[in-house]
């Protein structure tokens, strides 16, 4: 059965500053922060964490279903989601909002700063899990402060599974939230930024923290990703990109590898050489879903990585 995944579908502005943030930021100064970077690349592409996740979704051949809510703006993104097959039941749209906007800039060391207008993502919580029919596996990626906070109670109350992943939304929520969200879900998704933020929050060790769901994923970037499992840290290399273009939306691009092989009960570490694979052929292109593979190049490059078939 398809993945509901509850998050946001978003605009995204990208903003490339040809130099390093740190230059230019000097840490005795943050308290009068005062900068300005030129950028004299942008675009603007589709983006948002259900949006991103549903796309990579479709490249593995899957069937995702998306729980969203959008503005007024829709429409380009309306007939992209047509374009790819993916199917509009769940999406609310808000009269008088505009879909949720990211401007995010990016320097020449992957590092972003993002400013995120929510727009009609602010009115999530009048969706509801259960109105989606026959899910048997579902994700709640960053979202509405309300609509994680129900949709996380309705996933629980329902008996389906899910994955935590707060991302940039982890400010919201204080260290007993924090807590909650774990104790309801089944897995939880960072990067290990997020996870040093988690043990901030809830005066929980990492270790402690995976005590409490059946598996726990951390991304490390260029060092690949850990998996906790089953008393286990499983760890999992990196892909080596041909290049690296543009680190926006990689994180959407792993999650729907751990969707993709929990749905199928694939063991955890073929779940996490494909949450890889599928990021590293991302960092490739421009944009959240500047990437086009096909299940054969995305097989392809499994299998050179690993030494093993994929499908």
């Amino acid at each position: 059965m398809p993945a509901l995944i509850c998050g946001s579908v978003a605009y995204d502005t990208i903003m490339v500053f040809h130099g390093q943030f740190g230059e230019h930021i000097l840490p005795d100064q943050i308290h009068i922060l005062n900068v300005a970077f030129l950028v004299p690349d942008m675009r603007r592409e589709f983006g948002g964490t259900a949006g991103n996740i549903a796309y990579n979704l479709k490249l593995l051949g899957d069937a995702p279903i998306v729980m969203a809510t959008v503005g007024d703006d829709f429409g380009p993104y309306r007939a992209r989601f047509d374009q790819l097959g993916i199917a509009r039941t769940h999406i609310r749209e808000i009269p008088g909002t505009f879909v949720p906007q990211a401007f995010i800039m990016t320097d020449l060391d992957a590092n972003q700063i993002t400013a995120f207008h929510p727009g009609a993502m602010s009115s999530s919580y009048l969706n509801k899990v259960g109105d989606a029919d026959g899910i048997k596996l579902g994700i709640l990626a960053p979202d509405s402060r309300d609509g994680m906070l129900q949709h996380a109670e309705q996933f629980h109350d329902l008996g389906i599974p899910f994955i935590f992943d707060p991302g940039q939304q982890m400010s919201v929520f204080n260290g007993d939230e924090l807590r909650h969200f774990i104790e309801l879900a089944d897995y939880v998704a960072v990067n290990d930024y997020e996870a040093r933020i988690l043990e901030e929050r809830t005066g929980d060790t990492i270790s402690k923290l995976t005590e409490r769901v059946k598996a726990f994923f951390v991304t490390k970037g260029a060092e690949g990703s850990v998996i906790y499992a089953d008393g286990q840290q499983i760890f999992i290399p990196s892909v080596k990109e041909n290049r690296r273009v543009d680190p926006t939306g990689c994180g959407d691009a792993y999650r729907s590898g751990l969707l993709y092989g929990i749905e199928r009960g694939w063991s955890w570490q073929k779940i996490g050489r494909l949450s890889n694979t599928i990021g590293s052929i991302k960092i490739e292109h421009r944009g959240p879903q500047g990437h086009q593979p096909t299940r054969d190049d995305i097989a392809s490059r499994y299998q050179l990585a690993f030494d093993e078939q994929l499908w």
